[in-house]
């Protein structure tokens, strides 16, 4: 007979195992939703609460209370309220809670902080100096002509192969989160700078474990993320005058100079490869925030206050 006091992460153990297997949720995700039901098993535990079947939402409620006083930030308590949702709507289902008190909880509201972005100067500057000399330089030049240009995630990018690329109809194939593939627009000076990292470059790392990965590292292995990154810090480092950002910094940046440019929200919606049209909807308020600045500091009755 099993432990009853083990019951409770028992069923979070199982709950994982479900994620994982039939959610195919990302391993960041599964480990952070996993940490906080942890955390809720120990409060659980403490009053004495260690079958499933005990969970109500009084005690959810001030778990959550208890996180709040504890200082976490609104979006470490969004995700928590998040996770402890789908957990109870887990037990529901599988016959171990009568009622899903995960329903009665209210989502509180994520604090979306504007993004850092380069402006469209800063941009030019980036990529128009970078010294783009060898095999790395031309990498690296690739790397952010690409992560500029197209607006994909880190690891999108390191996921790509070079049969991704349509240099005839300037696309990428990118496969992003939940294995969503999705087409996206690839302008003329990332297309020529992969081209010239293909014909000059790659040729140099490349080993006979290199595969079809578009952008290799010095050992001849597909790019990492972490690499990316670094690359996009010391790159932005060594031009100068131009704001440290990491790669989604350069995301952001693609994002806000299409809405600034006419792009409709829609379209910037698919080629981000957002699920939602909300977390688009972010960078209107960036781009809002942009304009407000140029209004300030071009027009002569400007009366912003801030």
């Amino acid at each position: 007979m099993a432990d009853v006091t083990n019951a409770l992460e028992d069923a979070v153990a199982d709950f994982g195992r479900h994620l994982s297997a039939e959610r195919d949720v990302s391993p960041h995700t599964l480990r952070a939703y996993l940490g906080d039901l942890a955390d809720l098993c120990a409060y659980a535990a403490v009053i004495g609460v260690t079958e499933p079947a005990d969970l109500d939402v009084s005690l959810l409620r001030a778990w959550l209370a208890r996180q709040h006083a504890l200082g976490r930030s609104r979006a470490t308590l969004a995700r928590r309220t998040a996770a402890a949702r789908a957990f109870t709507r887990h037990l529901h289902r599988t016959g171990l809670l009568q009622d899903d008190p995960g329903l009665l909880l209210g989502a509180p509201k994520r604090q979306r902080d504007l993004p850092d972005v380069l402006n469209q100067e800063h941009a030019a500057r980036l990529l128009d100096t970078m010294d783009a000399q060898g095999p790395l330089g031309l990498r690296d030049l690739a790397v952010l002509e690409v992560l500029y240009g197209t607006g994909v995630r880190v690891s999108e990018l390191c996921g790509l192969d070079i049969d991704d690329l349509d240099t005839g109809r300037r696309t990428l194939r990118v496969l992003g989160k939940g294995g969503r593939e999705r087409i996206v627009p690839i302008g003329e000076p990332a297309v020529r700078a992969v081209q010239d990292w293909l014909r000059a470059g790659r040729p140099s790392f490349a080993t006979g474990d290199s595969g079809p990965a578009l952008f290799l590292g010095v050992r001849g292995g597909r790019l990492h993320p972490t690499t990316a990154r670094r690359i996009v810090h010391d790159r932005i480092s060594e031009v100068g005058q131009v704001p440290d950002l990491s790669p989604h910094g350069l995301r952001h940046s693609a994002a806000t100079h299409l809405l600034e440019g006419g792009a409709d929200l829609r379209s910037v919606q698919e080629i981000l490869g957002h699920a939602s049209l909300q977390t688009t909807q972010l960078y209107t308020h960036v781009s809002a925030e942009r304009l407000k600045q140029v209004h300030r500091q071009a027009h002569p009755r400007s009366t912003h206050p801030d």
